[in-house]
């Protein structure tokens, strides 16, 4: 992952926003999550109003438990955020327990990941990671969505959320299990773990024929794997769901640098995601 890229990216952008970057700075908030107390960073457009806002759901983590997506976890919310802001949705990125500013609340999921299989091996791993990703992990998710709905400045009725690898199966699973969130849009979302899980194939498959959403799969052509957004794609075909479908070129040389793209190369989807989401979540129905 190429800083300078990400980076100029958001800063060659800045102007066109009409934002400084101090404007950008985030707003630190706290909200339960059972008995813990998890960080989340929260912009808003400039204005008064109740504003459509889009929860983001960030991937597993790294080496680390404040890294994500091969950078510093605050930075990939950084990044982020502007271009949400600019085509006015609020944004708001929790911090699962573990992770980030949220890190003293809980062992961190990939350490964890480790230790199960370092005692039991690759297949346990894959189950306890389903496990997690069902249960405390898809908690965390939901108690930011509803602490987002009762935010001063926005709007309950329009809420979409979004998310990268890990985050974008929570995202799905999210979109199945409240109804009243308008859109949902994935980023290389089960993209190393469709073929190895069945129960998890299951899951999402169900998580999609529960939801009231439409739904956005996005993968680069050189992601891990591209089949989980074209099976979950073809599921939504058949039961006549609002969807988009979106494979866009290689990214980079590695199915590592694929996997990045929702960070490697914004303006390959920027105009494709919010057009998706202008459609089904800003406006008023």
């Amino acid at each position: 992952m190429s800083f300078c890229r990400v980076f100029c990216l958001l800063f060659l952008s800045l102007p066109a926003f009409g934002q400084s970057v101090q404007s950008m700075a985030p707003q630190v908030v706290e909200f339960a999550s059972g008995k813990l107390r998890l960080k989340a960073y929260f912009w808003k457009p400039a204005g008064t109003g109740l504003f459509p806002a889009v929860l983001f759901n960030h991937g597993s983590g790294g080496d680390d438990a404040d890294h994500t997506a091969n950078m510093p976890i605050t930075q990939a919310a950084d990044v982020l955020a502007p271009f949400f802001v600019k085509h006015g949705y609020a944004f708001l990125y929790p911090f699962r327990r573990g992770q980030g500013p949220s890190a003293s609340q809980a062992p961190f999921m990939q350490e964890v990941l480790r230790r199960e299989e370092e005692s039991k091996g690759k297949g346990a791993r894959q189950h306890l990671q389903f496990v997690l990703l069902t249960t405390e992990q898809l908690d965390d998710v939901m108690a930011a969505l509803a602490f987002l709905k009762t935010m001063p400045g926005i709007d309950p009725r329009r809420i979409a959320v979004a998310g990268h690898s890990f985050g974008g199966q929570l995202t799905l699973l999210a979109a199945g299990s409240d109804k009243t969130i308008r859109g949902a849009v994935t980023f290389a979302a089960a993209a190393g773990s469709w073929d190895h899980s069945p129960e998890l194939r299951e899951r999402l498959t169900g998580a999609i024929r529960n939801t009231n959403a439409a739904i956005m799969l996005t993968h680069a052509e050189n992601d891990f794997a591209t089949t989980a957004g074209r099976a979950l794609a073809e599921e939504l075909n058949r039961l006549h769901k609002p969807f988009v479908l979106k494979i866009y070129p290689q990214v980079g040389l590695t199915p590592e640098d694929g996997h990045g793209m929702l960070y490697e190369n914004i303006p390959a989807w920027e105009s494709d995601v919010f057009e998706f989401l202008d459609q089904h979540v800003k406006q008023q129905h």
